[in-house]
């Protein structure tokens, strides 16, 4: 490894010189890769995603496992390190190194060019095998009696700046990018849990793909949870088509969709009395008000119940409307339930600020697919971690604040015949968090994602 040891000169101190230098040797600033690892090993992610990928390599010359380079690839995104030219240092990292099972004095983890062949070896096949095998590992976070879970659906966009295939130009975006899909799955509790991701070309539209996807959670969520669990599909008003909700209706799950505005809709919005009511509430105390009525489109093959939410803006008649199968609770209630959608919103900036999911900056697009998964599997790890912290102020935090709390700590590693010493800073105000952490990673009970 080249070093680099010239010397950095400050400001002096008490008549000492203060200078910096490169050469400390076997000295990590990502110590929290330890919590990293022992979480991946409780809920085993990268052993399940590398099971669904077949080695084409000649094993007599292969030097990095498959296993070792997904978890060097995984781990180094969940401590920020995105782009994987920053391989060409940290593949000598201490930290990094026992994480993926080598120790510091041992050689070195693969490097970039290395790791850009390995991604751009997964076949389409091994890929979607590899989403499956990921959704069905965080499901198994899913505490089995739960009777109720909702599946919510968004896309959201990935703005591409080189020449990456079927980077295109999207008129909703105004830009080029790709449209990449998320569905999440809400608990009881509220807890949201990033269950899978698709990336698709910049033209897509909103309902692209989005039938597919439903299916293989639908299946996996029963197969998880048994078939008597109720599924609510949620999602904003570019889901709410006639394909779309027939398929929900075949498959006998519940959906709470929005529903875009049309002069049909309008006029029945108008005939309940519903502009008379809000000018009344906007005289009043207020200027909400809220109704039902049926509805069937001509693309739908049955009559569904529709919840409108009017309300006064600038003197103007403002309504919003939600289909929906779900017959029971009051139009408001209906129309709240579809408004939480709004909390998926946060979980996406974090997948893309926090976990830098748009980093998908390879010229083929089956590539930058498996550069997708490898980020949601980051997100899938971040959040396990997250999770071994209920019952504690940091259980709600974000991942960017987890990363710079817990896991960004300095550490002097020193390698002897028979141990591993990490020697961490003794002023470090989250060792408490860390003994936490690692009773409930190393306990009985899996950590909940």
């Amino acid at each position: 490894m080249s070093s680099f040891h010239a010397s950095l000169n400050f400001p002096p101190i008490a008549g000492k010189d203060v200078v910096a230098c490169f050469d400390g040797g076997d000295v990590t600033s990502d110590a929290g890769l330890l919590l990293v690892s022992q979480t991946d090993q409780r809920l085993g992610f990268s052993e399940a995603l590398q099971s669904e990928m077949q080695d084409r390599r000649q094993q007599g010359k292969v030097e990095h496992p498959q296993l070792e380079m997904l978890r060097a690839r995984i781990y180094n995104i969940v401590q920020g390190y995105s782009d994987c030219n920053d391989m060409d240092t940290l593949r000598y990292d201490p930290a990094l190194k026992i994480g993926c099972g080598v120790l510091p004095g041992g050689a070195s983890l693969a490097s970039q060019p290395t790791l850009s062949r390995f991604e751009n070896s997964v076949t389409a096949g091994e890929l979607k095998r590899m989403e499956r095998r990921l959704a069905q590992q965080i499901l198994q976070g899913v505490p089995a009696d739960t009777r109720l879970v909702t599946l919510e659906v968004d896309a959201t966009d990935d703005p591409c700046h080189g020449q990456q295939q079927f980077e295109l130009f999207n008129g909703y975006y105004r830009e080029h990018c790709y449209v990449p899909l998320l569905v999440h799955l809400v608990l009881p509790n509220g807890r949201r849990l990033l269950l899978m991701t698709m990336l698709r070309p910049g033209n897509s539209s909103s309902g692209k793909g989005v039938v597919g996807m439903l299916r293989e959670a639908i299946r996996l969520v029963r197969e998880r949870l048994g078939r008597k669990v109720l599924i609510i599909v949620r999602a904003d008003s570019g889901f709410g088509t006639g394909r779309i909700i027939d398929f929900l209706s075949s498959q006998k799950v519940g959906f709470v969709l929005g529903l875009p505005s049309n002069s049909i809709l309008t006029g029945k919005a108008e005939r309940a009395h519903l502009r008379a009511a809000v000018n009344y509430k906007f005289e009043g105390e207020g200027c909400r008000v809220f109704d039902e009525f049926g509805y069937s489109a001509r693309s739908w093959a049955q009559s569904h119940r529709v919840v409108v939410k009017v309300e006064m803006t600038q003197r103007s008649f403002n309504p919003r409307y939600v289909v929906s199968n779900l017959w029971e609770g009051d139009p408001e209630e209906i129309y709240e339930y579809y408004c939480a959608r709004g909390e998926q919103e946060n979980r996406i900036k974090e997948l893309k600020l926090d976990m830098d999911s748009g980093r998908t900056s390879c010229c083929s697009f089956q590539a930058n697919r498996v550069r997708l998964l490898l980020h949601t599997a980051a997100y899938a790890l971040m959040n396990g971690l997250r999770g071994a912290l209920a019952g504690t102020v940091w259980a709600n935090a974000q991942m960017g604040t987890l990363r710079l709390r817990l896991l960004k700590v300095g550490a002097r590693v020193v390698e002897s015949h028979r141990k591993v010493w990490f020697h961490l800073p003794t002023s470090y105000p989250s060792k408490g968090l860390w003994q936490h952490l690692i009773s409930q990673l190393q306990g009985s009970a899996p950590a909940v994602t």
